[in-house]
């Protein structure tokens, strides 16, 4: 699966494109919601719903999510999110409670690196998946495991 990812300023995702061997899904902000074009080669049906971002394999949406909700430590908020899942690219807008635990600072060779720890709660199961980020990165999330950087990351100013 490949994914195209394009976010403006304020974190938005104004072009998502994510292609899968049996199709493609097209998509991004339009004001107060996500619209999203989802098809194959033969076959395309347009889509709209009113949620804060995608949500997919990539680790790029959960960065892009994380910095558009610009929650300080502590702080929590629920938000709906359009998830992308499986080869189909089936899209399903789901509810979920975001909260920004805390904020630790590791020491590294080049510059003291903040590390941001998120819970993302599905508030219909209370299942609760751990992210950590720091600045453009996801470390650690539900799936996804950092092995190698090759180069630090771009720490973000919220």
């Amino acid at each position: 699966m490949r994914t195209d990812l394009v976010v403006d300023a304020r974190w938005r995702q104004i072009r998502v494109e994510v292609r899968a061997p049996g199709g493609w899904l097209r998509g991004g902000y339009t004001g107060q919601a996500m619209t999203w074009v989802r098809g194959t080669d033969g076959d395309a049906s347009e889509f709209t719903a009113r949620a804060a971002g995608f949500l997919g394999e990539s680790p790029g949406f959960l960065v892009a999510v994380a910095r558009s909700l610009a929650l300080a430590d502590g702080a929590a908020t629920g938000l709906r999110v359009v998830t992308i899942a499986g080869p189909a690219l089936a899209a399903l807008t789901v509810a979920r409670r975001v909260l920004r635990a805390g904020t630790e600072v590791h020491v590294t060779d080049v510059a003291p690196l903040p590390v941001e720890r998120y819970e993302i709660t599905d508030p219909d199961t209370a299942e609760t998946g751990i992210v950590h980020l720091a600045g453009d990165v996801v470390l650690d999330a539900p799936g996804i495991e950092l092995a190698e950087l090759e180069s630090p990351p771009n720490l973000v100013r919220a």
